[in-house]
C-alpha cells in the first residue's frame, strides 16, 4: 500500500507525463503543471526538490514505461520471436493517432526537444532507445535459441532498423494526418521479419 505522499507524486508524475509529451518541456510551465495538480509551488517542490528538471525527467520515465507496459501485455502471450515483433508493429499502427501516452510517442517527441538545448532529458532518451533496441535484441537472439529465427540475423543492426521504421513511419502518419506513411515505412520491416523464418 502507497503513502499520500507517494500517491500525490505519482499524480504528478503522471499528469506531467501528459503535459510534457504534448507541450515540451519549454512549452510546460510549472504553472501547467501546478493546474493540472490542483497543487502549490510549494506542494510540487516538497515532493520534487530540483523542480521542473526533476518532474520532467520523472514524467518522461513514466511516459516510456507505460508504453512498454501497454506494448507487453499485448506480447507478452505470443510465444513465437518473429510473431512477437510483427505485433509490436501492428500496436504502434493502431496507435499512431490514439497513442498510449496523450500527445505521442514520449522519445520522440522529447528527443526532439532534448537534441541540443536539454542535456539532462537527451541522456534519458539515448537511454531509453537503448534499451528499446536491447529489447528487441534479446528477442531476436531467443528466437535464434528457439530455432524461430534463421542464426544469421544481425540482431543489433536490425534492431536499429527496427525503430528507425517505427518513428519514423509514426513521424511521417503524424505529419501527414494518415496512416499510408506508416505503412510504408513498415511493409518492408514486416517482409524482412518473415524473411527471417528458418
Amino acid at each position: 500500500m502507497s503513502t499520500k505522499s507517494e500517491r500525490t507524486r505519482g499524480m504528478i508524475i503522471e499528469q506531467a507525463a501528459s503535459l510534457f509529451n504534448q507541450k515540451g518541456y519549454s512549452g510546460t510551465s510549472l504553472q501547467d503543471i501546478m493546474e493540472a495538480t490542483g497543487l502549490s509551488k510549494g506542494g510540487l517542490y516538497g515532493h520534487f526538490r530540483g523542480g521542473k528538471e526533476e518532474i520532467a525527467k520523472a514524467a518522461f520515465d513514466y511516459a516510456v514505461r507505460s508504453v512498454y507496459a501497454q506494448v507487453g501485455s499485448r506480447t507478452r502471450p505470443i510465444e513465437n520471436a518473429v510473431d512477437k515483433l510483427k505485433e509490436v508493429v501492428l500496436f504502434y499502427r493502431e496507435h499512431i493517432f490514439n497513442p498510449p501516452v496523450e500527445g505521442g510517442c514520449p522519445i520522440q517527441n522529447t528527443s526532439v526537444e532534448a537534441d541540443d538545448n536539454l542535456p539532462v532529458l537527451r541522456g534519458q532518451v539515448v537511454a531509453a532507445i537503448r534499451e528499446w533496441r536491447a529489447r528487441i535484441v534479446y528477442t531476436l537472439e531467443k528466437g535464434i535459441a528457439r530455432g524461430e529465427i534463421r542464426p544469421d540475423v544481425a540482431c543489433e543492426e536490425f534492431a536499429t532498423y527496427f525503430i528507425g521504421c517505427i518513428e519514423g513511419g509514426i513521424l511521417l502518419a503524424r505529419i501527414q494526418d494518415e496512416r499510408r506513411p506508416f505503412d510504408i515505412m513498415t511493409r518492408p520491416l514486416l517482409a524482412q521479419l518473415d524473411q527471417m523464418r528458418p
